[in-house]
């Protein structure tokens, strides 16, 4: 479909929206009429009263002409003095896909790049562009891949695709608006009849009446039929441009394909949803560990961080790559599958251009290191701004665990408080394991409908080994509020506990395998159908004298 033909749907779909908006209002303003003329007096102003009400919302979703500014991307923008080497690569970009340069390039936190433009007049004037490029996804790319997302990203701009995207979400958002408007309404409606119910359910306890069950059910349905409308209309609009936002991505694919080459457009296609993992992994286990102690990486390392993982990490990456996304991220989501989008890019004919552009992408930044630590500056918050930095890794690390393990609260401490009616602790359970109630305080987990099902040693097997890596948390916790575990730092695997050397009985630690070994044996003789804590107790460390 050409872009006259995307624009001529983009519109008709707006003022599809403003034809049920007007429908609708006649419809009101016929049982108006209708009311006046034939219903009793009182029943009519009602009638004109409610009608009033639902016309509010449609009146003011047509009226709502500016759509909203997008929400502005934190980032660090850089000029050409900043970094001429991309800006350079920008314009050559530019210029081999036929179009406008942006005006700004504006580096994110996010694996992901993305152009937009502020056009005029619905699209039909251009306006000034952004180019919005994240670090994490330099930091994974090559060059050649770098300039096959660039180059997919001028094919918006080429195929008008900026532009016409403000037509469609204008009408997008005013039917949210309306959506919202009315849902509000009835969500309101429906707290106004719980709160007079109960109030009269009060006073007939009050009174020595049986309280009538609560029900609002017919509270706010007139509002939640007008939202249901527009949620149809709503659902037709995103189905209908869906096929034209699918397609604006495969044309950009094969404009990537034709200026940076086959062979990078595919790689990078198959590169970035393993980038968007690894580096949802990163921020979790790595940059944001510490959030809770108040703790942030060294200076430059929150973003500086992902590439020693990415190096650490290859076999992983490469597992990832093979894993593409044969489905789109929702029924609604305006990209392709990502295996589709490859294999169309890998059934073009070789160019010749494989070994082009293999260094890393991150180097057409001046100074990487200084704008890592700038961007921090930029995307942090205020807030996230006040936390201390770490002197290194594995202060962070430790700290973080320390931290984590002071204030843990699984599933077993919340049944064993219950349980116990007391505050949950280590020397709690074990005192439960003593007494031979294990078992029934497992039954206050939260439990599979088969688990629950289960009896005897059945139940057991299900449950242990939730009460398995509970238990060892909390002897971890034990150990650590008395200052005898630290954890081994590593870019390739997960964190290791290292534990007092004492545990395994020759002084000797062995990287905490053989102190490991031990404490497992304990907690399994403490788990066991026939429970011993004495090895558990064992190896704690004395408890305070009173």
């Amino acid at each position: 479909m050409g872009a006259t033909l995307r624009a001529l749907r983009a519109v008709a779909l707006l003022l599809g929206f403003y034809a049920l908006n007007l429908v609708l209002l006649a419809v009101l303003a016929a049982l108006d009429a209708a009311a006046l003329r034939w219903a009793p007096s009182a029943l009519a102003g009602k009638i004109v009263i409610v009608s009033v009400l639902l016309a509010v919302p449609v009146i003011r979703g047509m009226f709502m002409l500016r759509a909203p500014k997008g929400e502005d991307v934190a980032g660090l923008e850089v000029t050409e003095a900043d970094e001429p080497r991309l800006w350079a690569l920008v314009r050559e970009l530019a210029d081999a896909a036929g179009t406008r340069a942006p005006d700004r390039i504006i580096l994110t936190g996010e694996v992901n790049a993305a152009v937009a433009e502020q056009p005029r007049l619905l699209g039909l004037l251009p306006g000034p562009r952004r180019l919005y490029l994240g670090i994490p996804l330099m930091t994974g790319l090559s060059e050649a891949q770098l300039r096959a997302v660039l180059a997919h990203e001028y094919g918006h701009f080429t195929g008008g695709d900026t532009r016409l995207a403000a037509v469609v979400v204008r009408g997008r958002t005013q039917i949210e608006r309306i959506i919202e408007q009315f849902r509000t309404r009835a969500e309101r409606k429906v707290a106004e009849e719980r709160a007079r119910q109960e109030k009269a359910a009060a006073k007939a306890v009050a009174k020595g009446k049986k309280a009538k069950e609560i029900d609002t059910t017919g509270a706010g349905l007139t509002y939640r039929t007008m939202a249901r409308i527009y949620t149809l209309y709503g659902t037709f609009y995103l189905r209908a441009s869906l096929t034209t936002a699918r397609d604006q991505e495969y044309a950009a694919d094969l404009a990537a394909a034709r200026i940076a080459g086959r062979d990078a457009t595919a790689s990078a296609l198959r590169e970035i949803p393993a980038l968007a993992t690894a580096h949802a992994f990163y921020l979790d286990c790595y940059a944001l560990l510490g959030v809770r102690a108040r703790l942030l990486p060294p200076r430059g390392e929150l973003f500086g961080g992902f590439g020693r993982m990415l190096s650490a990490r290859a076999l992983e990456l490469v597992e990832l790559r093979a894993q593409l996304p044969d489905e789109p991220a929702s029924p609604y989501d305006s990209h392709p599958p990502i295996a589709e989008r490859v294999r169309r890019i890998e059934a073009l004919p070789a160019d010749g251009r494989a070994e082009e552009g293999k260094g890393v992408a991150l180097d057409l930044l001046t100074a990487p290191e200084r704008t890592l630590a700038a961007l921090e500056d930029a995307v942090l918050t205020e807030e996230a701004r006040t936390f201390r930095r770490a002197a290194d890794w594995d202060e962070l690390l430790n700290v973080s665990m320390a931290e984590s393990l002071a204030s843990l609260d699984t599933p077993l401490h919340r049944a064993l408080a219950v349980y116990t009616k007391d505050r949950p602790t280590l020397s709690g359970l074990l005192a439960v394991i003593d007494d031979g109630q294990l078992w029934r305080l497992a039954q206050r987990l939260p439990l599979s409908d088969e688990a629950a099902a289960a009896t005897g040693r059945a139940f057991r097997e299900f449950v242990r080994p939730m009460l398995r890596e509970a238990l060892r948390s909390m002897v971890l916790a034990e150990f650590s509020a008395h200052s005898l575990v630290t954890w081994e730092f590593s870019w390739e695997r997960a964190a290791t506990a290292h534990l007092p050397g004492s545990l395994a009985g020759d002084g000797e630690n062995d990287g905490g395998t053989k102190a490991g070994a031990v404490l497992a044996a304990a907690v399994e003789a403490a788990l066991a159908d026939r429970p011993d804590t004495g090895p558990l107790r064992a190896l704690l460390p004395p408890a305070p004298a009173a």
